[in-house]
C-alpha cells in the first residue's frame, strides 16, 4: 500500500495552520484590551497620583500611545522575527518568562494524553466485547460519569483524600523531573488523573461506539465465517478501522486539555503557563499575554498538523478528498 502523503495534502494543511495562528493573533490581541482596565492603570495603582503626563509618559514608554492597527502590526512583525516582546512589569523578554513557566504545562497536558489514550482503548475495547453485559453497563456508567464531573473539582477531591489518608506527603507544587524524577512523577500523579479523567471517558466511549460499528462490518463477519479467531479479528481488524476516529479525537482533546492545565495548575500550585497567564491577564500584560495564548495555539495547532498526518498513513483515502 502507497503511503507517500501527497504535497498538496500538506500545503493545504500547512496553510489552514497559518490561517488558525493569524485568526488567533488577532483575536487574543483585541479581546486583551477590551477587558475592564488597562495596563497603565493597573501600573500606575490606586495610590499613585494619576496626572494626564503620567498617564501620556507611560502610554509612549509603553507604546500604547498608537493605534489599535500599529500596535498589532508592530507586535506581529515583532513576532514573526523571533521577538515575543517585553513584559511590561519585570522588563525580561516574554521568551524568558514563558521559557520559564513551559515545562510544566507541557509535561501535565502530555501525560494527561497518554495517560487518558492508553488507557481508553483496552477500557473500550472491553465495553464493545462485553456489550450488554451487567460488566459493560456498570463501566459505560462511569464512564458517562466521567464526562460530566469537572476536572478541577476531581482534584479538589483528590487533594482532600489525599491529605486525609495520608497527612504526611505533599502532592502540591512542582519538582521539576531532573532534579528528582521520583518526586516529579509522584506530585504530576494526582493532577494527571484530575486532568485526563474525562478524556479517558470520552475517548473509551468513542472506542466502544466505533468497535461495534466495525465489527458489523461485511469483511469481519467474512473472516469469522473462514475460520479466523474472532477474538483475532476484532483486536486486529476492527480496532484498526477504530483508531481512526480515535487519533483524531487525541488531537483535538489535547487543545481541552492545554485549557483545563490552566484550572489544574492553580488547584495544584503548578508554576506552569497557567498561572503565568492568568497572572499576566490581571496584570494586563499585554505582551505576556498575548504570546503565551499563541505560543498554546501554536503547539495546539501543531499537534493537529501531526495527527491530520498520521490520519492520512492510517487511511490514505483522506487525502484523495
Amino acid at each position: 500500500m502507497n503511503r507517500i502523503i501527497p504535497m498538496r495534502f500538506l500545503a493545504h494543511r500547512l496553510i489552514d495552520l497559518a490561517f488558525v495562528l493569524f485568526g488567533i493573533s488577532i483575536f487574543v490581541f483585541l479581546i486583551i484590551r477590551l477587558i475592564p482596565g488597562d495596563a497603565v492603570a493597573v501600573m500606575l495603582g490606586a495610590n499613585t497620583e494619576i496626572t494626564p503626563e503620567r498617564v501620556a509618559q507611560l502610554e509612549k514608554r509603553l507604546g500604547l500611545d498608537k493605534s489599535i492597527l500599529e500596535q498589532y502590526i508592530f507586535w506581529i512583525g515583532n513576532v514573526l522575527t523571533g521577538d515575543l516582546g517585553t513584559s511590561i512589569w519585570t522588563g525580561r523578554p516574554v521568551a524568558q518568562e514563558i521559557a520559564a513557566n513551559f515545562w510544566p504545562t507541557i509535561e501535565l497536558t502530555f501525560l494527561s494524553v497518554f495517560f487518558g489514550s492508553v488507557f481508553a482503548i483496552p477500557i473500550g475495547c472491553f465495553m464493545a466485547e462485553a456489550r450488554g453485559k451487567f460488566s459493560e453497563i456498570i463501566v459505560r456508567t462511569l464512564a458517562i460519569a466521567g464526562l460530566t464531573v469537572p476536572s478541577f473539582w476531581l482534584g479538589i477531591v483528590a487533594i482532600y483524600l489525599t491529605a486525609t489518608l495520608m497527612p504526611s506527603v505533599s502532592f502540591l507544587g512542582y519538582v521539576p523531573f531532573w532534579e528528582d524524577p521520583f518526586e516529579n512523577l509522584k506530585r504530576m500523579i494526582l493532577p494527571v488523573i484530575a486532568l485526563s479523567l474525562p478524556m479517558l471517558a470520552n475517548l473509551s466511549r468513542l472506542i466502544r461506539s466505533a468497535m461495534l460499528d466495525a465489527v458489523q462490518q461485511e469483511y469481519i463477519r467474512t473472516a469469522v465465517a473462514k475460520g479466523a479467531a474472532r477474538r483475532r479479528v476484532v483486536y486486529i481488524h476492527a480496532l484498526r478501522n477504530a483508531l481512526i476516529p480515535f487519533t483524531t479525537a487525541v488531537g483535538v482533546s489535547i487543545g481541552y486539555l492545554l485549557g483545563g492545565a490552566i484550572v489544574i495548575e492553580q488547584v495544584f500550585a503548578i508554576p506552569g503557563l497557567g498561572q503565568l497567564v492568568l497572572g499576566a491577564i490581571a496584570e494586563r500584560n499585554y505582551p505576556l499575554v498575548q504570546s503565551s495564548i499563541l505560543i498554546l495555539t501554536l503547539i495546539f495547532v501543531l499537534v493537529n498538523f501531526l495527527v491530520d498526518i498520521l490520519y492520512a498513513i492510517i487511511d490514505p483515502r483522506v487525502t484523495q478528498k
